[in-house]
């Protein structure tokens, strides 16, 4: 008997190491990069360069940020499987800006470093504990050598004085810099004949990273790029390259999947027509309800929208309240009474909405998220969102653009998303200008978290399909001006 039980101890305990091992496994993304059947050749071909100037010009999507967010790691931590590893690494990864830092290049490090390699993180803002919230300053990374590396973080934003004084190993960019803080990171590198690797889609036209690196107009023999398209991304499917090309124009598609050097100005969505996407309210059916999407605000404006979706998967945006300078318990009972005006359904006596993952920050007074706070007040908050920025636009292009009809269209009531579509212009960097975006931003999250399939519905009764007949003759009608 006593024997049967060390057994079944031994065989429990086979059972809780091997799922321990297999988590481990699981979560070791940086192991996972590139060692399965399935490979990106051109990532690989980046890090067995040896040239000290490296840089990858790739649309969007193609793989291109993996491919620095990993060399910085695997520098950090000694274990680069094609160069002479070092200990006591110092590195800089430098973005746009702390926006972007936060939501791309911190984001994919985070992401590959194994949280057991972390030695410390300091903040620039935001609590450690969730560092993804917050922005880094820098990473203190366990080396295989004995020693400790650092990851730091800075962006083009704080001006190339900041980027003085250190001596430096590496020097990522994500995305095309300044030329002066280019010029002054190739001075930190210069003493310990680091590297320097960049990771970009060219779409500021024919600039300096032009002449430097693709012309290589100083025939420098340390420098080299490649490019890298969607077709080169193996974990991208057809369907979606498809869909994605579908939605770009001819300008666009040379710089954004190929990464080409190409100029792109100009709206993000001239796609949205406001004669044909814009219609008069009309009552909604309570079966096409589905849910509110929120971009929160204190000093900036808060947006909200209420969607709704028909039985042939058209989206309908249906009501807005969008201010500024309110507290979390005012939008809340303003969210309530739009709400009970459109008769909006309940879950569980609380109304559901998407919002933006940085409403899990802290308030202030470190006592509650706004997440937690829209929950108190009666709004069920989801903040599960995708924030992937292009993936996220050219998934509100092919609504706009449909497949012969368009697949979104909003009430002529929702003013300040109207206003935002029609203003929406492309910056200098490889993102929109950050200005009048919250209801876009709110859209955006909706769109790309709704699921692309709709359940098939249960059959309808001769009353719903008389309804539906109904609802349909005014719909039309209004949109002949009727």
């Amino acid at each position: 008997m006593r024997a049967e039980t060390d057994m079944k101890e031994i065989i429990e305990r086979i059972i809780k190491i091997e799922q321990e091992q297999k988590r481990r496994k699981e979560r070791d993304f940086l192991s996972n990069y590139n060692s399965g059947e399935v490979k990106h050749l051109k990532q690989i071909e980046f890090h067995k360069c040896k040239k000290r100037n490296r840089w990858v010009f790739g649309g969007n999507r193609s793989g291109k940020t993996e491919c620095g967010a990993v060399e910085a790691i695997y520098m950090a931590r000694g274990i680069h499987p094609y160069r002479e590893n070092r200990k006591n690494v110092f590195g800089w990864v430098v973005s746009l800006s702390q926006q972007v830092q936060r939501d791309v290049a911190q984001a994919k490090i985070l992401h590959y470093l194994n949280p057991s390699w972390i030695v410390d993180i300091t903040m620039s803002s935001g609590k450690k504990e969730s560092a993804e919230y917050g922005v880094i300053d820098q990473i203190m990374i366990r080396n295989v050598f004995g020693g400790v590396s650092v990851i730091g973080f800075k962006s083009c934003d704080q001006g190339r004085e900041k980027f003085q004084g250190s001596s430096l190993d590496f020097v990522w960019f994500d995305e095309e810099p300044p030329r002066d803080v280019y010029e002054e990171c190739k001075m930190r590198v210069f003493d310990k004949k680091g590297d320097i690797f960049g990771t970009m889609t060219p779409l500021k036209g024919l600039t300096f990273i032009y002449d430097e690196i693709y012309l290589n107009r100083g025939n420098s023999k340390e420098v080299w790029y490649e490019f890298m398209e969607w077709g080169d991304n193996p974990y991208l499917d057809k369907e979606e390259i498809e869909s994605l090309s579908a939605s770009l124009s001819e300008d666009q598609t040379e710089s954004r999947r190929y990464g080409r050097f190409k100029e792109a100005s100009g709206l993000v969505y001239p796609e949205f027509d406001e004669n044909v996407h814009v219609i008069d309210p009309f009552p909604v059916p309570s079966e096409w309800q589905d849910t509110l999407s929120i971009d929160p605000g204190l000093q900036n404006p808060l947006s909200c929208h209420w969607y709704a979706v028909d039985y042939d998967d058209t989206v309908y945006v249906v009501a807005e309240h969008f201010e500024a300078g309110k507290d979390v318990s005012y939008h809340a009972q303003r969210i309530k009474e739009i709400s009970e005006k459109l008769n909006w359904k309940k879950k569980n006596g609380k109304i559901e909405a998407l919002i933006d993952s940085a409403a899990n920050q802290r308030t202030l007074s470190g006592v509650k998220s706004v997440s937690e706070l829209f929950f108190d007040h009666g709004i069920a908050v989801n903040p599960n969102v995708n924030k992937d920025m292009f993936s996220g636009i050219q998934t509100v292009k092919s609504y706009f653009k449909g497949n012969g009809k368009p697949r979104i269209y909003i009430f002529r009531n929702c003013v300040n998303l109207i206003r935002e579509l029609k203003s929406y212009f492309w910056g200098d960097d490889d993102v929109p200008k950050k200005k009048d975006d919250h209801a876009l931003d709110e859209m955006r999250y909706y769109l790309m978290s709704k699921p692309k399939n709709t359940p098939k519905k249960k059959e309808k009764t001769m009353i719903e399909k008389d309804k539906e007949r109904l609802y349909r003759q005014v719909l039309n009608g209004r949109r002949r001006g009727k």
